[in-house]
């Protein structure tokens, strides 16, 4: 019991909350989650919130959370278009703009956009 209390201590200490949109590691990257910062945002069946991962002013990775999306549409997403941004710098506030995955393109620019607003959040929050 006490070797599990003190993974767990360690697991949040790892981690250091700074509101309910954006994290930072003890590492210094800030995970950006958009479930709360986009809901508007709909990809073919509905919000599609991704977390952007930033250190240095570069994104490290996106990755695509919970959707309603069909699982297919997100793995082409996830496959083709999201790797894109990694190594992108956003010092700037901007990201780059990224072709939208054809078969899937409700969801790519749905994605697109959470990105958008999560590097926005970002930078003004950071």
């Amino acid at each position: 019991m006490k070797k599990l209390f003190l993974a767990l201590a360690l697991m949040f200490s790892l981690t250091i909350q700074a509101d309910d949109v954006m994290t930072k590691t003890a590492d210094g990257t800030y995970i950006v989650n958009t479930t709360t910062l986009a809901q508007d945002v709909e990809g073919y069946a509905g919000p599609t919130p991704v977390e952007v991962h930033i250190k240095n002013n570069k994104i490290v990775k996106v990755v695509p959370l919970k959707s309603q999306d069909g699982p297919k549409y997100v793995a082409k997403v996830k496959k083709q278009m999201l790797p894109k941004y990694e190594n992108m710098n956003v010092k700037k506030g901007k990201v780059e703009e990224v072709d939208a995955v054809t078969g899937a393109t409700f969801t790519s620019k749905a994605m697109q956009e959470n990105i958008r607003r999560a590097v926005e959040y970002y930078k003004k929050h950071k």
